[in-house]
């Protein structure tokens, strides 16, 4: 229903252009409505999964970029785009090129930095990217390496369905969780509309359960 739906609001963007355009005098498509889909509770990884994705990791640049997505939730083709140039390690903060050439800040945790610093360490080229091959001639990661990288730590820990874009989704949850403002979420990931923010996360039910028994009863 889903892909339906992605296909009537496809339809619906060309036919308002060409009615805007004059090119056509009414878009057939107008009372076609939204197609209702079933909303599912998305997976995230629990801090016992993220130990034992940390357990696995076998050396230090792993680590790095593991506590890097995990604390940023930056998307893995920004994090690929990464130089060194870009940390500024006494702010643990880095700008980060996202969707449509826009840049944001985002912020790592002191133990993201304590790795990054690590692996940096042990580098001996010259590239200017944060992360590189383990490997002569030590080129920089791309997007599918990082992917294989990350389901071959799921797969080693024996955590299901483990990918880049669900540790965006982990640190979102963990943030509304902790009481971060769903604004400050949504300027973190980079998402222009906040719906899309209210999707990537999930609230602990528990959480809830607790402050409707603060404030309502």
């Amino acid at each position: 229903m889903v892909t339906i739906d992605n296909i009537r609001r496809t339809l619906s963007s060309f036919f308002a252009w060409l009615e805007n355009e004059d090119y056509i005098v009414k878009s057939p498509v107008r009372r076609i409505h939204k197609v209702k889909t079933t909303r599912r509770v998305k997976e995230t990884l629990t801090d016992e999964n993220l130990e034992k994705l940390r357990d696995t990791c076998s050396n230090v640049r792993d680590l790095a970029i593991l506590e890097l997505l995990i604390s940023t939730g930056m998307r893995v083709g920004e994090l690929t785009r990464l130089n060194i140039s870009d940390m500024n390690f006494q702010e643990r903060s880095c700008i980060v090129l996202g969707k449509g050439n826009s840049e944001r800040e985002v912020y790592f945790s002191a133990k993201s930095k304590m790795y990054i610093k690590k692996y940096l360490e042990t580098r001996t080229d010259n590239n200017e990217a944060l992360f590189v091959s383990l490997i002569k001639p030590y080129n920089r990661l791309g997007i599918s390496g990082i992917e294989i990288l990350i389901r071959n730590l799921g797969k080693d820990a024996n955590i299901n369905k483990v990918h880049p874009h669900k540790f965006r989704r982990t640190m979102a949850t963990m943030a509304i969780d902790k009481g971060m403002p769903i604004e400050q979420v949504q300027k973190l990931l980079g998402h222009i509309k906040i719906d899309t923010t209210m999707e990537y996360a999930m609230v602990n039910q528990n959480n809830v359960k607790n402050s409707y028994r603060k404030y309502i009863t």
